[in-house]
């Protein structure tokens, strides 16, 4: 018995041995013919947790297969790492024999999906511009008036587009079958609302003008009157019109004097055109005259009134006053003539003295002075009389202060109620003005000089 049972298990340890061999002889075939054997396996991708060898032994894989070349050779293993178990299992059995690359076959799969992957690049390129309300606008317009030009030049698209490119897009659409199907997909995924604002633009067909130019330009028709007209004519007029767009195309005709009962003058022929100035002398001025506003009439005579007689009043003033104003233009010295003692000089303009005594201050309407200094600058902070300048017989001259603030003769304060003599090219500071005060010297002397004579007498 106990021989009987060796020779069975020997028996059948050798049929083992036999089958691994012809199995590894068929994995030798299948390799070297370069026909893998079909094997059973699920496509599903399924997570679980890598532990810390493994994942150091997927980033060392990683790193080889970046460092294969394209011969199909496998490389050897990279410097400083040990190959596992499992790799030196997997080198055995590829030392065996070594398969010859054959040239690889694209599957089906890849082919398709090269195709997909060219096909949206062509379309988009041949798009362009287009966009779905624009293809859904030039079609409802090429149907209404089978006119392209009409098209182009009626229809405002949301890019301005030439004849040419007009009439090449209304072919791709036609014989094109690309751009016709992704145009129709596009068109529509469109809104309701926005198909509905584009199919309100669509031109007026030659049918339809023709009904409208049959409503008289001398009736008046009403909104009833038109929605009559769709309500008989459905035929006729495009599905989305209106009883109101129908009257404002109406009033248009009527402009343009395209309604049946409408007629243009032709012009002239020869020379005698009608030219602007002709048609003015024409016109009748008796019939543009308005009738008369007798209230009207009576506010211009008072208010012509009021003006005349502030007029003379400043003209009764003008004897009263002892300065001029005149504007600077430069920083050149004034020419004083034989009547001005002095000139009082600022930034923007210049007072000229012609008397003995003048009045600084701020001129309102009830408070009139010599020398208003609002024309100069800012003089919200200046006394309706913030000073006078006075001449004595001896040639001197004085300012006194007869205002709140303090005024400044060359850096110094001079209080209300006080007074400073004035020299030549004194500086004259009134709140935030600055002044000049300049004395002709020619004239003072002979002041002086007379002054003099009748001190002696």
């Amino acid at each position: 018995m106990e021989k009987g049972d060796l020779l069975m298990a020997s028996g059948a340890a050798s049929r083992s041995e036999d089958e691994e061999s012809m199995a590894g002889q068929k994995r030798s075939m299948s390799q070297v013919s370069g026909v893998i054997p079909k094997r059973r396996s699920s496509s599903r991708f399924i997570k679980r947790k890598k532990f810390d060898d493994e994942l150091v032994e997927s980033s060392l894989a990683k790193s080889c297969s970046r460092a294969k070349g394209p011969s199909g050779m496998e490389p050897g293993r990279c410097s400083g790492s040990e190959p596992s178990s499992s790799e030196k299992k997997k080198q055995v059995s590829k030392s065996v024999s070594v398969p010859v690359a054959a040239s690889p076959t694209p599957s089906p799969s890849t082919t398709k999906r090269m195709k997909k992957s060219k096909q949206p690049l062509q379309v988009t390129k041949d798009l362009g511009r287009w966009k779905p309300a624009d293809d859904l606008l030039l079609i409802n317009a090429v149907l209404q008036t089978n006119d392209l030009t009409a098209v182009h030049l009626g229809m405002k698209f949301s890019c301005r587009f030439s004849l040419r490119e007009v009439q090449e897009r209304w072919y791709a659409l036609l014989y094109d079958p690309i751009i016709s199907k992704m145009a129709c997909q596009a068109m529509r995924q469109l809104h309701p609302e926005a198909i509905a604002a584009i199919q309100s633009k669509v031109l007026y067909s030659k049918a339809e003008e023709e009904l409208l130019s049959s409503i008289g330009s001398t009736s008046q028709p009403t909104l009833e009157t038109f929605q009559e007209l769709l309500n008989t004519h459905p035929h006729v007029l495009y599905p989305s019109r209106t009883a109101k767009s129908l009257q404002i195309h109406w009033q248009l005709m009527k402009q343009y004097y395209l309604l049946e009962d409408q007629t243009v003058q032709p012009l002239p022929k020869g020379d005698q055109v009608l030219n602007f100035s002709d048609a003015e002398d024409m016109i009748d001025d008796s019939k543009l005259k308005d009738a008369r506003d007798e209230a009207l009439e009576h506010e211009l005579t008072v208010a012509d009134r009021r003006h005349k007689r502030e007029i003379r009043q400043l003209e009764q003033e003008l004897h009263k006053w002892q300065v001029l104003v005149d504007s600077i233009t430069g920083m050149s010295s004034p020419d004083f003539d034989n009547q001005t003692l002095a000139v009082l000089r600022g930034r923007m303009v210049r007072y000229l003295m012609r008397s003995r005594e003048i009045t600084l201050g701020r001129a309102t309407k009830d408070n009139q002075i010599d020398v208003d200094l609002s024309l100069e600058g800012p003089a919200w902070k200046i006394s309706r009389k913030q000073g006078v300048i006075k001449l004595k017989n001896n040639g001197d001259f004085f300012i006194v202060n007869e205002g709140r603030r303090p005024l400044y003769i060359d850096g110094r304060p001079v209080l209300a109620g006080n007074k400073w003599k004035l020299s030549n090219n004194s500086v004259v500071e009134i709140a935030c003005l600055r002044f000049v005060f300049l004395i002709n010297q020619d004239l003072i002397a002979l002041i002086k000089a007379e002054a003099a004579k009748i001190n002696q007498q």
